[in-house]
């Protein structure tokens, strides 16, 4: 295909903004689906995690035909901690699609995506989702963007953007908002968007008659052809059977032949015999290709620069899980299962960095928040690990004079009016310093400055504080000096001095000292934490112990015996409520929060009370 009848774009935006329901309507009109074909909402979010939680997790490639065009569109995360999603799909587009809210405007991750699409220098065009919302407010928020826009240095080119009024749930989008909605527009479709894509979006920056070139952007595995690198065509072209060289950091070459390259027609891969400049395409036949680096047709070309990824600012550590009750539920249980699961993410995803430590079953894995390492275990668990996770560390920096730096965080609040003092009493235990707060008639809006030690565990307490109606998104703002001790957990926990089956006579007993972790019946071990103390201190308790038998009957016999229910942890909630001598065991079937040292005697040496 001609360069000139070739678009690349990217999708982005705040979570929930609507730009999966966005792609499904573009592949929906444009006529890639049969009419009678059946679909699923939300056709993109193909992993079982993000059809569970309603996030987009992994960026994906799809593409559609319109007229005589062929568009192809990066449909990308909205969520700050993947974040890497975002920043490696921009090296292969040449416009993006800002959606945002009608009502909610831009956001933070918003200001993310835009500063990162601004300075990859892609033309921008802006989607007004959602207008047919009740408290809708078009107007107000394309100024907000302008706004935005101008925060963010654009240059005079890229603020004569294209602004797109549209419903991705109703299917239709206009070029001009009246305020309000017709039967003619309900009727019009994405005819007007199609036409602004073609229009504003530029042809590829791309050389036909250059020699083959490419950046690998992406990667997927395949049983039949091995690992298929994802990328834009830079220059020239390319057919199966050529010889090509992958040029990677520190002077690597590494030659293959290209066994097969594959398009995108709608979401599904499809099989080409040739390729040309502009293009994005996937390509097989080089086995130990990364993301970054260039695939080209000679050794002594030079590689293509490659944007460079914001650092991981969240640490934790992978363990062997040693605890009594290891193997009993996973397969998969070994340092080498782990280790060789994890070099395998690093594979696909940028931003996450692992390290050994001096012990040989303990790894060091960073990432940008607690969300992207969870669903990461969450992924792991399913595929039959059993592993144990330390709590989130943040990780310091050394500034030219040796001053310690600590990651810095701008946090954004929507909270009810009622709830706001209890809000603002636990940032400043979380040494927050509130920047700005704008008194809307129900609710506030704040913004404050937060350590990242500060956000973990912030969105459970938001949750409590506001009853579940407040409304939280960070972003990484800088690192700066560190800012004293932050204090999130004020409990101590109850420990299992026995192991064995917990009692339903032993619980009772129990959960007088405070909320029960565990039922009857449920495995326990010496050093498990089984509940929450109700005092600051770590107290132990025995959740085994039977009622002793006699033959004479005792005066509480008959009377019947009321357990309040459990308290389960989720993943994020388990490993955001731990404190530092403590480890989650993360299995196939269960959460377990345990002590790193299971015996009393091991934890006084190692200075703890209990």
């Amino acid at each position: 295909m001609q360069v000139d009848k070739i678009r690349n774009i990217a999708i982005i935006a705040h979570v929930d903004h609507g730009k999966t329901t966005l792609v499904d309507q573009l592949l929906r009109q444009s006529g890639t689906f049969r009419a009678n074909q059946a679909m699923t909402e939300r056709v993109m979010d193909s992993m079982d995690l993000e059809k569970e939680r309603g996030i987009t997790i992994k960026a994906k490639n799809a593409a559609f035909d319109y007229k005589d065009y062929h568009v192809n569109i990066v449909d990308t995360p909205g969520h700050a901690d993947f974040g890497g999603e975002v920043e490696r799909s921009l090296k292969m587009v040449d416009g993006v699609l800002l959606v945002v809210d009608a009502f909610d405007g831009p956001q933070a991750q918003t200001k993310f995506v835009l500063r990162k699409a601004l300075q990859v220098g892609v033309k921008p065009m802006v989607v007004i989702n959602k207008i047919d919302r009740e408290n809708a407010r078009p107007h107000k928020v394309l100024d907000m963007i302008f706004e935005l826009f101008l925060e963010l240095n654009a240059n005079d080119e890229q603020l004569d953007f294209v602004t797109i009024y549209c419903s991705a749930k109703q299917g239709f989008a206009v070029k001009e908002w009246k305020g309000e909605l017709t039967d003619e527009i309900r009727n019009s479709g994405m005819t007007d968007l199609f036409d602004a894509i073609v229009e504003t979006v530029p042809p590829p920056v791309a050389d036909p008659t250059k020699y083959f070139e490419m950046l690998v952007a992406n990667l997927d595995y395949s049983d039949y052809v091995g690992r298929i690198a994802y990328g834009k065509i830079y220059g020239g072209g390319v057919k199966i059977g050529d010889k090509v060289v992958c040029l990677g950091p520190e002077g690597k070459k590494l030659k293959g032949t290209v066994t097969m390259l594959y398009s995108h027609l709608g979401l599904q891969k499809i099989e080409i015999k040739e390729a040309g400049a502009g293009d994005i395409v996937g390509l097989a036949g080089i086995e130990e290709v990364f993301i970054g680096e260039t695939i080209t047709d000679l050794e002594d070309r030079t590689p293509l620069p490659f944007l460079e990824i914001d650092p991981p600012t969240i640490k934790m550590q992978f363990l062997v899980n040693d605890s009594p009750l290891a193997g009993r539920e996973g397969k998969l249980v070994t340092a080498r299962h782990i280790r060789d699961r994890l070099t395998r993410e690093l594979r696909t995803n940028v931003s996450l960095r692992v390290s050994d430590t001096d012990v040989a079953s303990v790894f060091d894995v960073s990432g940008r928040g607690a969300m992207q390492i969870s669903v990461l275990l969450e992924q792991m668990r399913r595929e039959g690990f059993e592993v144990m996770v330390s709590r989130p560390e943040v990780i310091y920096k050394k500034d030219e004079e040796g001053n310690w730096l600590e990651p810095i965080e701008s946090l954004y609040l929507e909270v009810p009016t009622d709830a706001l003092g209890d809000v603002l009493q636990n940032l400043a235990s979380r040494k927050a310093e509130i920047i700005n707060m704008v008194h809307l008639p129900t609710t506030v809006n704040l913004e404050a400055v937060i350590p990242t030690r500060g956000l973990i565990g912030f969105e459970t307490d938001l949750m409590t504080l506001t009853k579940g109606s407040g409304v939280a998104s960070h972003l990484f703002k800088e690192y700066g000096p560190k800012r004293g001790e932050v204090t999130t957990r004020n409990n101590g926990v109850l420990i299992s001095m026995d192991s064995g089956n917990a009692t339903t006579y032993s619980l009772t007993n129990t959960q007088e000292r405070g909320i029960l972790f565990v039922e009857a019946g449920d495995d326990v071990y010496e050093g498990m934490i089984v509940g929450q103390n109700a005092r600051p201190d770590d107290i132990q308790v025995n959740p085994c112990k039977e009622k002793h038998l006699t033959n004479m009957r005792s005066q509480g016999d008959g009377k019947g015996i009321s357990l309040a229910p459990a308290l389960r942890f989720s993943l994020e909630r388990a490993l955001e409520y731990i404190a530092g001598d403590e480890y989650v065991e993360v299995t196939p079937k269960s959460f377990r929060l345990r002590k790193k040292y299971l015996t009393t005697g091991e934890r006084r040496k190692h200075g703890s009370k209990v």
